[in-house]
């Protein structure tokens, strides 16, 4: 659900009711590893210790906007954050990502989950964050839809959505519930927009989707009270279901093309981040066609990667996208 902005705050804001005069720009990922500052503020300790820690947490969530000049923070944790707060194991291990010690194995282990609580140190980083943030720069706040966490937390969570529907139900009810939740504490403390990654929820059929995933998100997006957006990764085929989601921005990967997207609601993306690779002027070129493909089709538009950035990007590659991205006439 969109708000009024005035004009001298936000560009990410004025894009939600297409009020904008140039295209904002934020990247995925953009809060973290790739940036020496980052490795010279991480150390040696681990990241789950650094999620923890809202002084060093909110460094990290605000490093981009001074290195890069992009439009937006996002706050600085993992799509793993809230269910920890579950009572679920989980550590962050180096080269493996999360590893979580107590996972469910099947039916009769959703008897142990609880309501989500806790984690005061998130609140507390999303305040520091906007102790120093202008008005034109909001901090997104931002967590894993329900399908997406469930493929971390269950050992085989296919198996589960077919051998026991009613069960699977189950598990997506209660994380259902405990995101928003977890949302709703995030904006309590202080966001102003978020975003739902579903990365793998891009893997499953058309008709799997929309009975295992599509009622969650759609009761998320009911739910939190602010402007919203929806990652959906391996998006093609189901962006007609997408559009049903109830987000007010879609972002989309590069499976789609921005120009054969129809809808009346907001875009988001989708550079191919492996292009970040590429030399200088196939960058820019890049940049610009894509800003010329949402400029001919959509009214409301926020440029942003296909996915993450990725660990060894050189952040100068991201600084040359935001310049560019800056200096296209949104508006002749």
């Amino acid at each position: 659900m969109a708000t009024n902005v005035s004009p001298e705050q936000s560009d990410i804001l004025l894009a939600f009711q297409g009020k904008n005069k140039r295209v904002p720009v934020w990247f995925m990922r953009q809060a973290g590893r790739y940036l020496p500052q980052y490795q010279s503020l991480k150390a040696n300790r681990p990241l789950s210790e650094l999620f923890r820690d809202p002084e060093i947490a909110g460094a990290i969530t605000l490093q981009p906007l001074e290195i890069l000049g992009v439009d937006a923070a996002i706050l600085f944790a993992d799509i793993l954050t809230m269910p920890s707060g579950m009572g679920f194991k989980i550590d962050f291990v180096n080269g493996k990502g999360p590893v979580i010690s107590n996972p469910i194995y099947g039916a009769g282990d959703l008897k142990r989950l609880g309501k989500y609580s806790g984690l005061e140190y998130v609140s507390r980083t999303i305040q520091l964050v906007n102790a120093v943030l202008p008005p034109m720069l909001p901090l997104i706040g931002f967590a894993g839809s329900p399908y997406t966490v469930a493929t971390y937390l269950c050992s085989k969570h296919n198996r589960m959505m077919y051998e026991s529907p009613k069960s699977f139900h189950q598990l997506m009810d209660l994380l259902t519930d405990n995101t928003i939740a977890y949302l709703k504490q995030q904006k309590e403390a202080g966001i102003k927009l978020f975003q739902l990654f579903d990365t793998w929820a891009g893997t499953l059929r058309h008709e799997d989707y929309e009975v295992f995933v599509l009622p969650y998100v759609q009761k998320i997006f009911k739910a939190i009270k602010l402007p919203s957006i929806y990652y959906l990764k391996n998006c093609a085929h189901l962006m007609d279901l997408m559009e049903n989601s109830g987000a007010d921005m879609l972002s989309v990967c590069e499976t789609v093309n921005i120009k054969d997207i129809k809808t009346k609601k907001g875009i988001q993306g989708n550079f191919l981040n492996s292009l970040l690779y590429a030399d200088d002027k196939t960058i820019i070129e890049e940049t610009r066609s894509l800003l010329k493909a949402a400029k001919a089709k959509h009214h409301k538009y926020i440029f942003n990667l296909s996915h993450g950035v990725m660990p060894d990007v050189d952040p100068l590659k991201l600084k040359l996208i935001v310049d560019e991205v800056h200096a296209f006439n949104w508006r002749k």
